[in-house]
């Protein structure tokens, strides 16, 4: 076959997967409405999962595990303690801070209370050198307390470490709420995948059985597999690419309400400003991503259709 003719053979193909999309159009929307809940989701999962390891990123860096050591603990110790911090894995930094160190930065934050700046004047400067360790991942925050929590360790503290208590039991309820929304998310998303695809599935089934007697002609005058087949394809894809372009447009408006008529700037763990500047930023990339996605969930599951219910033997 020559150029021009595989030119025209798949002009008509597209050709006819447009005009079969307009005359299953009531088909075509029951199929875009699933698609278009599957998208939407996918977005707003990939937006909260940005969303959420931005937030998770700036907790990150403001939590960190505090050492108290004892007024008795020598240089020699200190400086093998800090060594041993810095050798573990989710330690982003360590930094240490002499008793004089310590008093002056405890001043500086009650510089408005004098009578606590007085009670600590009073004494013979009470507050004991610290160690403050900035973890990498709120996850595993568990590795150094368990280092910490060693025998050795705990001879040199003055008190237990900051991660502990209260502390330890807010960091862990955010750290596990997080974690639960990432997974009912990326579940959501499958669940949803999974329906698209079975309700194109069908909708293609139903417009192969609409149209078995031209397809039986079409086979008789020897058409070949791709040529009956490829206008199907072009169909599911039209389905994909309109349910991403509308999927884009929920979640815009969506955004646009929380920041316009809601004027909100988070729902809880969602910071809705970064959602919203991230959603922006990245709006190439997302639009791209979301109509890729729909066109392979539309010609896979047309693809699977036509197989199995064409039964051509493929070439």
């Amino acid at each position: 076959m020559s150029g021009k003719r595989k030119l025209i053979t798949f002009w008509r193909v597209i050709r006819n997967g447009a005009v079969n999309f307009i005359r299953n159009i009531s088909l075509a929307i029951a199929a875009m409405a699933i698609m278009v809940v599957t998208l939407t989701i996918v977005l707003f999962s990939w937006i909260v999962n940005s969303t959420f390891t931005h937030t998770i990123n700036q907790i990150t860096g403001k939590i960190d595990i505090s050492v108290y050591l004892n007024d008795n603990v020598n240089q020699a110790q200190t400086g093998k303690l800090l060594k041993e911090i810095k050798s573990l894995s989710n330690v982003a930094s360590v930094q240490y801070l002499s008793k004089s160190q310590v008093l002056a930065q405890y001043e500086q934050q009650n510089a408005s209370n004098k009578q606590l700046i007085e009670a600590v004047s009073e004494t013979n400067n009470p507050l004991p050198a610290t160690i403050i360790i900035k973890p990498i991942n709120l996850n595993d925050l568990e590795s150094i307390k368990n280092f910490l929590d060693q025998p050795k360790i705990t001879g040199l503290e003055s008190a237990p470490t900051s991660y502990s208590g209260q502390e330890k039991e807010a960091i862990d309820r955010i750290t596990h709420a997080t974690n639960v929304l990432r997974e009912i998310g990326f579940i959501a998303v499958i669940v949803f995948a999974i329906v698209s695809v079975l309700i194109i599935f069908n909708t293609i089934q139903m417009a192969i059985f609409n149209r078995r007697d031209e397809i039986h002609i079409m086979r008789l005058l020897g058409a070949g597999t791709a040529y009956i087949r490829g206008p199907f394809i072009v169909e599911s894809i039209i389905y994909g690419v309109l349910a991403a372009l509308i999927s884009i447009l929920i979640i815009n408006s969506a955004f646009q309400a929380s920041s316009g008529t809601l004027q909100a700037s988070s729902l809880g763990l969602l910071d809705i400003n970064y959602a919203n500047t991230f959603f922006t930023n990245h709006f190439l990339t997302l639009l791209t991503a979301q109509v890729g996605i729909g066109m392979v969930i539309g010609a896979v599951s047309s693809f699977i259709a036509t197989r199995r219910y064409l039964k051509f033997k493929i070439r």
